[in-house]
Parts: structure tokens; sequence; C-alpha cells
């Protein structure tokens, strides 16, 4: 068999330091393409140590660096992106990001005839959801450049295998959770932040009634899907990553005070919510995958709590 080699866009973050050893565990060499203004330096040092990682400091909106890294890579993986929340404060870095950037690794991806390429998409194009579970054919609606541009990036990849064969599942992540994420992202971490108030003694803030819910999967998880859809024999679809469970914020604040102990009552501030309640239809992944999800929300967040308390 020859070397298995993965380009990985964004591997200095968050998802990416747990995809990262199930690579090398499976053999995998890994290319991290990166430029680190947000990327764990001391993580990826780490990987880089084994011999297996090779890091690469640039910007994905350089066609030529890409080009010239990707070469003689056999997988791809592209996480690099802008969040949500900076896409709506600064639309133009977003579009020049997360568009130019995607199309600089589609085009290379299929002029160096790669394997498979597998790219981090969201739940969030499907927008405000009409109805739940929330299944890959559903009506997308993108609300904002973040989503257009995951939603675009689909789009790019159907085009690339139409023109020049190349192999790609695209993986709708929703509400991704687990040790070692940063706290800045609402979506993802409204977790964390809850933590680290009720460790401090103080009460969660919840945004609107507590109402809105989201699809939690665990960091663990959702890279054991990233991998499998890396190797997968059936490819070139979108396929949702979450465990079909919909907790609402509410619900979510009183586990994590009954888990952290504490005698305080969530308080609530008005909001606008962008999308009220988030639940995933799981059965292509199973079908296309062979990945189903293993880790509980309360078994996820008991085990969140424990760390942070053990700090």
């Amino acid at each position: 068999m020859p070397d298995k080699k993965v380009f990985f866009t964004g591997a200095g973050g968050f998802i990416a330091g747990h995809v990262i050893p199930m690579l090398l565990e499976r053999d995998y060499s890994v290319v991290i393409f990166d430029n680190m203004t947000r990327g764990n330096r001391e993580r990826v040092d780490g990987f880089v140590s084994t011999g297996k990682v090779e890091l690469v400091e640039k910007d994905v909106r350089y066609g030529g660096g890409v080009r010239e890294a990707i070469r003689g890579c056999t997988h791809v993986i592209h996480f690099a992106t802008v969040s949500i929340n900076k896409s709506i404060a600064d639309p133009h870095e977003s579009i020049d990001i997360n568009m130019t950037g995607n199309h600089n690794v589609f085009a290379a991806a299929a002029d160096e005839g790669i394997e498979r390429l597998v790219f981090a998409s969201s739940a969030s194009v499907y927008g405000d959801p009409k109805k739940l579970p929330m299944h890959e054919d559903d009506p997308l609606d993108p609300l904002t450049p973040y989503c257009i541009a995951k939603r675009a990036g689909e789009d790019l990849l159907r085009f690339y295998q139409r023109q020049k064969g190349l192999s790609w599942n695209a993986l709708r992540f929703f509400n991704v959770y687990g040790p070692g994420q940063r706290i800045e992202a609402y979506y993802t971490s409204v977790i964390n932040h809850f933590i680290q108030r009720l460790r401090a003694g103080l009460p969660p803030v919840i945004d609107g009634k507590g109402e809105q819910s989201m699809d939690f999967v665990h960091v663990t998880d959702l890279s054991k899907a990233v991998v499998a859809a890396l190797e997968s024999e059936r490819d070139n679809v979108p396929v949702n990553i979450g465990t079909g469970i919909d907790t609402s914020v509410a619900t979510l604040a009183k586990i994590l005070i009954k888990a952290v102990g504490v005698d305080v009552e969530p308080q609530f501030r008005p909001r606008d919510v962008l999308a009220s309640r988030r639940a995933a239809d799981i059965t292509r992944a199973r079908e296309v995958l062979g990945w189903k999800p293993e880790i509980s929300v309360e078994q996820g967040m008991s085990e969140l709590v424990r760390a942070a308390l053990d700090e």
C-alpha cells in the first residue's frame, strides 16, 4: 500500500486536535496547513515531534501555497474557516477566507488526484429548520456569510466531482463540544461559559427563554466520523453529524448545575436567537459512514464538569 498522507487545513484547532491522533493510529502522516493565528501552538508542536506530522504555516487564501503543500498527499480534510460570529462582524474577511479558501483547496485537490476530500460543513446551512429531525435533503436556508460559504462549498465540491472526478464527503457538524474547546463561539461553547460561571458560584446566563435547543455531539464521536468519511466506500454526499437529540439550553443549564452541585437558578436575558431548535437525522451517517454517536449528552457533560473541577 502507498503511504497515506492527509493535507489538513485548519488543523491547529480544537476538533483537529482530536482527529490527528486517530489518523496517526491508522498510519496516516499529516500535513497541517494553518496560519496559526488561532491554532494551539503547543499541541501542534507535540504532533510535529512524532515525526509523522509537518506544519506548513500558511493561509488558505493563497492558492500557490495550497497547491505546493498538497502535492504528494493522498487525502484532504478541510477545516479552515472563519466562525459564524466573526462572519457577521466582518463579512468581507469571512467571504475572503471561507469562499476563496474553499475553492483553493478543492481545485488543488481535484487537480492533484486526491483519493478523498472531507469538508467540514455545518448544520447552519439549514437555517431555522421547519421540522425536526433535520435531514440532508431538507431545504437549505443559510443566514450568515459563514453558513452561505458552507453551502457554497458543498456546491463547489459537486462541481469538481463532475469536472474532474473529485471524491468527497461533506460533514454537516451540529454542536460540537468536548475537552480543549475555546470559549468564544456562542453555539458550540455555551457549555463552557455555563461551567465557568458555576465554578465561580454564579448562575448561568441564558439568551431568550432557554427554549432554543442544540444537538450536542461529543468531539470524540465527531472525530471518528471524520476518519470514517475519509475511508468510506460511499462518497459525494452531505452527511449530518449529530446525535439526533435536541437539548434545550434551559435543560442544559439544569444538567450542569446538578453536575457541579451548586444552589443557583439560571438567569435569562432577551436576545434574538438565530436557529431555535436543532436535531440531526443521522440515518445517512449510519448508512454511508457506518457511524453512530456513543457518548450521551449526560455522560459528556459530566466528564467536562469533572475535568473543569479538577483544574
